[in-house]
C-alpha cells in the first residue's frame, strides 16, 4: 500500500498537519498500511502497537508538538516505553512477557513532540553486533538488497526508515550502531555527544558512556529538529554536553569553511574495499570543491588497539551486568541456555576480571580519548573518513555458534572500524549516504567533530546534501536478490 507521504521526511509531514492538509490519523494509517505490505517479509517491526498509535493519533489531547501525528518507531532497546513490551532482543525477556513502567526521558521527550508510535524494531541482542539477526525474531533485509544486512544494532529502525514505512526512527550508537545502519540503508545516522540526551531516570549512562541515543533519518533537517527535541540535561545525569549556542536546526546551512583530515586507510591495518574508500574520496572531492580544505590526515592514536581492548573488557562487564539486571527483574537467573552464545561467552569472560582490569580499561580510554582530542588541537575541525571498511554483508556471515562463540564478534571488525573509536572519546558522528556500488547497495561518508560541535556537523552534512542530493533515492523492494 502506498501514500503519496511515504517519501516525504518528517518535517514535511509535521508541516502537511500544521496546514490542515493532512490529519494525524491519516499519516498514521498510511504508515500502517505501508509496514503491513511489507512486513513480515522486511523483518523490521518485532513488536508492533498498531492500535495503540491509532488511538494517539485520534486522541483530542495529542500535543501539539513540532512533529504532531507523524509515525515513529522505537527500537527494542533503549527508549523504553511506558506499558509496552521491552526484550533488547532476548528470548529471555519475551518468554517473561515483560513490559516497562514508565518511559524514559528520550521517549517522553519524542510523545511531547506529537510523535505517533507504532511499535518497536528489530535489533541484535543487546546490540553487540552490526547486523540485526538475533535468534529471537530472526534478521531484518535490507531494503536496497533483501540478502544483505541493514547493519546493526539499529537494523531494525533503519531498514523501517530506508523502506519508506516511518520517515525517521529511534537509534542508538554504542561502536557505530546508529551511523552503521544508516551507511547501509542510505540514510542520515549522527551519533550525539557523550551526555547530549539523557538516558534517564532508568540510568546515567550505558557502557561506561559509549553509547548515545538518536535517529536514523532521510534528511540532515530531521536530524537536526529531533536533536533539539530530545536533547538537554536531566536532573541527576551524571554528565552532560555543553548546550549549543543556538538550536541545532539553525545550523542546517552551509557554514563557515573547515579544515578536514581524510582518512581513506583503516585504523590498525584493518582491510579496506574500494567502494568504501570511494564513498570517503567521493566526500572528500565535494568538500573540496566548495572550498574546505582537505587534507590526508588523521589522529595517529587510532592506530593503537589499546583502546580496542578496553572498549571490549568494559562492554563484556556491562553486558554480565545487564544479565543480572534482567534475572533480577524477572526472578529467576539468566542461564546459557536464555542467550545467545556470544552474550554468554562475553558475561562469562567478564566474571572472570578482576575489578581492576575494569579499572584500567577506564584509565586507558581516558588516554586514548586525550591523544586522539589532541589531533583536533592542531587545527583540524573535522575527520572524513568511509563510514565502514566493508559494504553491507549477506545475511548469515556474521553469525555465532556455540563452538564459536566469538566468531560474529571477531567478523565484525571492518564495520566498526570507523564508527568505535569515538564511542570511546565522546565526539560526535554522522554517516551521510553519499555513495552507492555499482550492485545498488549504499556506503555512508563519515564525519568526525570535536566534543560538543554537532553543529560543525550539521552545517557540513548540509551541505554535502545539496551538492551530492540522495533525497530521490529509494529501494526497490522485492524478493531476495541473488
Amino acid at each position: 500500500m502506498a501514500s503519496e507521504w511515504d517519501w516525504l521526511d518528517a518535517t514535511a509531514q509535521a508541516e502537511l498537519v500544521r496546514r490542515g492538509e493532512v490529519t494525524p490519523g491519516e499519516l498514521v494509517e498510511a504508515a500502517i498500511g505501508r509496514l503491513e505490505a511489507l512486513e513480515p517479509g522486511l523483518g523490521a517491526v518485532v513488536v508492533p502497537t498498531l492500535e495503540k498509535a491509532r488511538r494517539q493519533a485520534a486522541d483530542p489531547a495529542l500535543p501539539d508538538g513540532p512533529f504532531r501525528g507523524v509515525p515513529f518507531l522505537l527500537k527494542d532497546l533503549g527508549g523504553q516505553s511506558a506499558g509496552d513490551p521491552y526484550y533488547g532482543g532476548m528470548r529471555f525477556l519475551k518468554e517473561a512477557a515483560w513490559t516497562e513502567p514508565a518511559d524514559s526521558y528520550f521517549t517522553a521527550r519524542l510523545r511531547a513532540a506529537g510523535f505517533c508510535f507504532l511499535g518497536r524494531t528489530n535489533t541484535p541482542e543487546l546490540g553487540l553486533l552490526p547486523t540485526t539477526e538475533p535468534e529471537l525474531f530472526g534478521p531484518t533485509r535490507n531494503p536496497w538488497k533483501t540478502g544483505h544486512s541493514p547493519g546493526g544494532s539499529s537494523g531494525g529502525s533503519a531498514a523501517a526508515v530506508a523502506a519508506g514505512i516511518v520517515p525517521v526512527a529511534h537509534a542508538s550508537d554504542g561502536g557505530g550502531s546508529i551511523r552503521i545502519p544508516a551507511s547501509h540503508c542510505g540514510l542520515v545516522g549522527l551519533k550525539p555527544t557523550r551526555g547530549r540526551n539523557s538516558f534517564g531516570p532508568g540510568s546515567g549512562e550505558r557502557w561506561a558512556g559509549f553509547s548515545a541515543e538518536h535517529v536514523v533519518s532521510r534528511s540532515v533537517r530531521d536530524t537536526a529538529a529531533l536533536l533539539d527535541v530530545v536533547s538537554g540535561r536531566m536532573p541527576g545525569d551524571p554528565y552532560a554536553a555543553p548546550p549549543p549556542p543556538a538550536p541545532f536546526a539553525t545550523f542546517v546551512r552551509p557554514g563557515a569553511r573547515r579544515r578536514i583530515g581524510l582518512m581513506t586507510s583503516a585504523p590498525r591495518a584493518t582491510g579496506v574495499h574500494p567502494e568504501c574508500v570511494a564513498a570517503g574520496e567521493r566526500a572528500a572531492h565535494a568538500l573540496e570543491a566548495a572550498g574546505h580544505r582537505v587534507e590526508l590526515a588523521y589522529p595517529e592514536a587510532l592506530d593503537d588497539p589499546a583502546g580496542v581492548g578496553a572498549y571490549v573488557t568494559i562492554v563484556a562487564s556491562c553486558v554480565a551486568h545487564a544479565l543480572e539486571v534482567f534475572g533480577n527483574n524477572v526472578g529467576r537467573p539468566v542461564g546459557e541456555e536464555d542467550v545467545e552464545p556470544l552474550t554468554w561467552a562475553m558475561a562469562e569472560a567478564a566474571r572472570d576480571y578482576p575489578v581492576t582490569k575494569y579499572i584500567e580499561a577506564v584509565q586507558t580510554v581516558h588516554a586514548f580519548s586525550r591523544r586522539v582530542a589532541a589531533w583536533w588541537e592542531e587545527g583540524f575541525d573535522l575527520l572524513l573518513t568511509p563510514t565502514t571498511a566493508a559494504p553491507p554483508p549477506r545475511l548469515g556471515e556474521l553469525r555465532s555458534t556455540r563452538e564459536e562463540p566469538f566468531r560474529a564478534f571477531a567478523g565484525a571488525a571492518p564495520f566498526g572500524v570507523y564508527t568505535l573509536n569515538f564511542n570511546l572519546t565522546g565526539q560526535p558522528g554522522i554517516s551521510l549516504p553519499v555513495h552507492w556500488t555499482a550492485e545498488g547497495l549504499p556506503i555512508g561518508a563519515h564525519l568526525v567533530a570535536p566534543y560538543g560541535r554537532e553543529d560543525m556537523l550539521l552545517e557540513i552534512g548540509s551541505e554535502l546534501e545539496q551538492i551530492l542530493p540522495w533525497a530521490d533515492r529509494r529501494p526497490s523492494l522485492g524478493a531476495p536478490q541473488p
